[in-house]
């Protein structure tokens, strides 16, 4: 099978992004399984900072392997053409630059000097599968951070940077560049490019539908037939509760 369509080929609107700020990935991920998406979930990450706002941008990716010692010394953070620094440099604003360590975090993928150059030029977000190092001042930025832990020792003693902008994988899960990524205290989801408008349109309506559940859950209904709402009568007072929320503003 080939790889997806190229990101060119396939736009992602304004409104799309802004819609999945208030979609959970939670709910992305139960839409992707729907759409017979089993594996979009980065597993082993988690957001550093204890409360993050939603991460959602495009995937811009960083791929390491297993570093060795004669292409590794420290003296090759001085080549100009470091993956790791050129991605750092070259991320577009607005999107989530996503590295693939293996799942190994028992090195840093970066630490919070090269994270707060990106959050200044524009970086929607960060999500590593391995280790991040100086980790409460990479908490500490305005932009989301995902990686699997805190890690002191340097990116060089583990993982050698080789490829940007590549397909790759993450945690488990297969990132296109473009693929739609979508950060919260759940963890992180990946949308397939091709799937964002879809998934941004169908989200909104099933977080208010779930919205509404809590709501009836509270005041004492049984969840059998109101979710998945099997009773007609389910749906019958969804539509009281939305006109009712409408009218109240």
């Amino acid at each position: 099978m080939p790889n997806p369509a190229s990101p060119d080929t396939i736009s992602v609107s304004a409104r799309t992004i802004d819609q999945l700020k208030r979609i959970s990935t939670a709910t992305i991920a139960t839409l992707l399984y729907k759409k017979g998406y089993r594996n979009c979930y980065i597993q082993g990450v988690s957001a550093l900072a204890a409360e993050t706002k939603t991460m959602v941008g495009p995937a811009f990716t960083l791929r390491y392997i297993a570093a060795r010692e004669d292409t590794d010394p420290i003296v090759a953070f001085r080549e100009p053409d470091h993956p790791q620094r050129v991605a750092i440099e070259t991320c577009p604003e607005g999107s989530v630059l996503v590295m693939d360590c293996r799942q190994d975090a028992s090195a840093a993928s970066a630490g919070s000097i090269l994270l707060t150059r990106l959050q200044v030029r524009g970086g929607a977000g960060v999500v590593s599968d391995g280790g991040i190092r100086d980790a409460s001042g990479a908490a500490a930025l305005d932009m989301p951070v995902f990686a699997a832990k805190p890690s002191a020792p340097t990116n060089l003693t583990k993982h050698h940077a080789v490829d940007i902008d590549v397909p790759i994988s993450c945690g488990g899960a297969a990132v296109y560049p473009g693929d739609i990524i979508v950060g919260d205290n759940d963890g992180v989801m990946v949308i397939p490019r091709h799937l964002a408008e879809e998934i941004a349109q169908e989200g909104e309506p099933m977080e208010l539908f779930e919205e509404f559940v809590l709501f009836e859950v509270l005041r004492g209904v049984p969840i059998i037939g109101l979710y998945p709402p099997t009773d007609p009568a389910t749906n019958d007072r969804f539509a009281e509760w939305k006109a009712k929320r409408a009218k109240e503003g």
